[in-house]
């Protein structure tokens, strides 16, 4: 280790800094304080109180870590877009906000949510993927004529808190507070009336010429921010890493020119991929330092240095903040020589990117294998990993973390139990038939429709119905060894008799057993399958309150035993109307876990579409006739950069036919998506050949649908009629007209009626009342094509 000490002598200071922090806590503390509130269990105090308690933590990891800066405001109550939208102001009409009046906590909640104002329901905003991650945030909401009205004064009293957090009057400048820029927060909201799809084209002059007006409101924000004795400010670019139309990269130029008039040091910040052409554009704007990320976008590295002024601070991103193995420090430090050797102190050492995306801390798993828990780096420990690159540039001695972090690196790179030689085999033997269906779609749409006689609107659900407490509490009973698997398994088959007989009585065509067994949709199929490992507190918010916690694909996926056949068969047992087999498909089940760095993304989903295969044979074979596929996240893990998607989508395709195509003509294949952008990908979404795909569409007013209709996509879909995450019960004339207007793009035959994802966070009550006027909403349109075709 000394000769590392040798190598980088204290001759410049490197800083150390992250991008952001979880902000749910340790324990899911906020998620529990939010959804006490929002059923009234405590007030909006005690609701501030805990969002402190949270904050103080985070800052004081990373003052306790030795960072050099404290980001701050990177808390948000939902998610940091719809913190943006609250600091401009940017409220959307049918809220009846009073223009220029701070936005306050109901309202903002509103916005993502949805809301009652004055008896009349006011639907929540859009909300979809944040680029290429699990994350989701509500789509700004513009129209022609907005007004932006700063109101920052959250953000300034967590500055203030921060900087008495750390002491001393000098030590003020240490707080760095983060905003998202204004280019990718234009970019990522929508006009007024406007499809969301179709805002960012080349020619969309719409949203640029508010760009005038949102640079003086920015002005204003960071102004503000200057008054407190702050030296940086990190503003995030992160559209910097996507295609982007010669007219907003122009626009970077003017934006920035403009912003720099304030007396503050700008970090540009960018991430999830390579800027590629537009690095040099990063590089000559007028402010003081970029972030790279140097994980998802490491072909930067080789020509920054030419592009980058003498004069900037250049921020290397080498710890990955979206997973959660731990950082091979000696390779990190041979990266950052050079850059060390050029820039002395104006080189930083960061995170890739938020830490939000990573779980807490690796501290709270007490029951991980101690091999597989040696070579894991939460965002706590990410923390630490960032602090010891920089101490070691500085010249300090961590000749102990350093060859602890190697030690566990090698173990794990040896560990024999990663690979298995029999999964490989498997993969190496996929040959192109093992990707088709028997017939094409039309023919099996005939033999479907005659096996299962379902009438015109076919009605059904996503997946999931209410989890009530007992079904809660017997699981976490069971998992404890509290609970004997006979009272466990009779719980379940309960909870499964009450789901069959309330659709039934409901009326819905198409049934599920209800998933009373499954914890997550991920998480619980991966407990079944050889090559998981999973956390107890490995949590990552996906939105607001919902969290999800991501399994580890620790080595080689296979099938062990059947994972849903007994379910599954014992609920058509009990009902002649067909139930779903339901499944995760095979590239959501990649995407939502943490995947393996040692082999290919496209091998670790064809060994998950290998054992899926399996399980899709065997529910076909035990007389299940729809089996439904849910594959949420293939636009999810579509590349950033468009050079970059055919490669991926033919492996992802590929991987979810793979998982499918093992079924006979008359078993039915649907798939759920949700939160996704459809118009680029259509073509590979007609590629997977599913027989029907319900898709999320309520929240955009059937916007969604156009670029199926413009498509002409030729199956059937099932479009979502109300918003299953918003506190709005929705009314039988609303479900009916958004019908019509999927019926105006998609002819009837071809059409399915179906809330818009599943309804395992609602109550039995308001779950019961919704799909009851789900269903008649759809009987009246039934009757009315009837009575036409009569």
């Amino acid at each position: 280790m000394n000769s590392i000490n040798k190598t980088f002598p204290q001759l410049s200071q490197v800083k150390a800094h992250i991008l952001g922090l979880p902000r749910i806590g340790a324990h899911r503390e906020l998620k529990w304080a939010l959804e006490d509130y929002w059923s009234k269990k405590i007030t909006q105090t005690q609701l501030i109180n805990e969002a402190k308690t949270l904050k103080r933590k985070n800052w004081l990891a990373q003052i306790n870590a030795g960072l050099d800066f404290i980001t701050v405001g990177d808390f948000a109550w939902y998610d940091h877009v719809l913190n943006m939208t609250s600091y401009l102001g940017v409220v959307p009409k049918r809220f009846n906000h009073k223009q220029g009046a701070p936005v306050g906590l109901d309202t903002y909640f509103s916005i993502a949510r949805g809301n009652f104002v004055k008896g009349a329901g006011a639907p929540a905003s859009d909300m979809t993927k944040w680029f290429d991650t699990n994350y989701h945030y509500i789509v700004p909401e513009f129209s022609a004529d907005q007004k932006f009205n700063v109101n920052g004064a959250s953000l300034i009293q967590d500055i203030k808190n921060a900087q008495q957090l750390l002491g001393s009057e000098d030590k003020k400048n240490k707080v760095k507070p983060v905003l998202i820029g204004p280019l990718t927060y234009l970019w990522l909201g929508k006009l007024e009336d406007k499809n969301v799809l179709e805002t960012n084209d080349i020619d969309d002059q719409g949203k640029l010429s508010l760009l005038p007006n949102l640079l003086n409101a920015y002005g204003n924000l960071l102004h503000e921010i200057s008054q407190h004795g702050i030296e940086w400010v990190q503003i995030d670019e992160p559209i910097l890493s996507l295609d982007l139309p010669i007219s907003w990269r122009l626009a970077f130029e003017r934006a920035y020119n403009q912003i720099i008039k304030v007396p503050l040091k700008i970090l540009l910040a960018s991430y999830f991929g390579p800027l590629n052409e537009n690095l040099a554009l990063a590089c000559n704007l007028p402010v003081a330092g970029i972030h790279l990320d140097c994980v998802a976008g490491k072909n930067d590295l080789k020509s920054v240095l030419d592009k980058l002024p003498n004069y900037k601070v250049l921020s290397l991103g080498l710890v990955n903040g979206r997973n959660i193995w731990r950082n091979d420090l000696s390779k990190s430090l041979i990266v950052l020589k050079p850059f060390y050797d050029a820039l002395g102190d104006r080189l930083w050492v960061a995170s890739s990117c938020s830490l939000l995306h990573s779980p807490v801390d690796l501290n709270s798993e007490l029951n991980l294998d101690t091999e597989l828990k040696s070579g894991l780096s939460f965002s706590i420990q990410k923390i630490s990993e960032v602090s010891v690159l920089a101490a070691a540039l500085n010249g300090q001695d961590v000749s102990f973390e350093i060859h602890e972090a190697d030690s566990a690196i090698l173990k794990r790179s040896q560990s024999v139990t990663v690979h298995n030689d029999a999964v490989k085999l498997k993969v190496d033997g996929i040959t192109e038939e093992l990707f088709n269906r028997y017939s094409p779609y039309f023919q099996r749409s005939l033999a479907q429709k005659s096996a299962l006689n379902l009438p015109l609107y076919p009605t059904t659900t996503v997946g999931p119905f209410p989890q009530t407490n007992d079904i809660r509490s017997a699981s976490r009973q069971y998992k404890k060894g509290k609970l004997s698997k006979i009272l466990y398994e009779t719980t379940v088959e309960f909870s499964i008799q009450q789901a069959i007989t309330e659709q039934e009585k409901i009326g819905l065509d198409v049934l599920v057993h209800g998933e009373a067994e499954r914890n997550d949709m991920v998480e619980y199929f991966g407990e079944k399958l050889n090559g998981y490992a999973f956390t107890e507190f490995g949590w990552v918010q996906s939105y607001g309150s919902s969290c999800v916690k991501p399994p580890i694909i620790s080595g080689d996926v296979s099938r062990k035993t059947p994972m849903t056949i007994n379910w599954i068969q014992y609920a058509q047992s009990l009902t002649t109307k067909p139930v779903k087999g339901i499944l995760t498909g095979p590239i959501t089940m990649m995407c939502w876990s943490f995947a393996r760095e040692d082999i290919s993304l496209k091998q670790q989903a064809y060994q998950i579409g290998l054992a899926l295969r399996e399980e899709v044979a065997d529910l076909e074979n035990a007389g299940i006739s729809v089996i439904q596929m849910d594959e949420p996240a293939l636009r999810e893990g579509l590349p950033l950069k468009r050079a970059d998607w055919a490669v991926y989508l033919k492996w992802a395709v590929d991987a979810f036919k793979l998982s499918v195509a093992v079924v006979q003509d008359t078993t039915q294949i649907h798939t759920h998506m949700c939160c996704s952008k459809f118009n680029d990908i259509i073509t590979s979404i007609a590629d997977l050949d599913v027989d029907v795909i319900s898709i999320e569409t309520s929240r955009s007013n059937m916007e969604l649908l156009n670029a199926f209709e413009k498509f002409n996509y030729a199956n059937e879909i099932g479009p979502g009629v109300y918003d299953i995450n918003s506190p709005i019960m929705p009314n039988q004339q609303w479900m009916q007209s958004l019908i019509e207007k999927a019926a105006e793009r998609i002819p009837a035959d071809r059409l399915w009626v179906n809330p818009d994802c599943g309804l395992k966070t609602r109550t039995w009550p308001e779950t019961r009342e919704s799909l009851t006027l789900m269903v008649k909403a759809a009987a009246v349109l039934r009757a009315e094509a009837e009575e036409v075709s009569f």
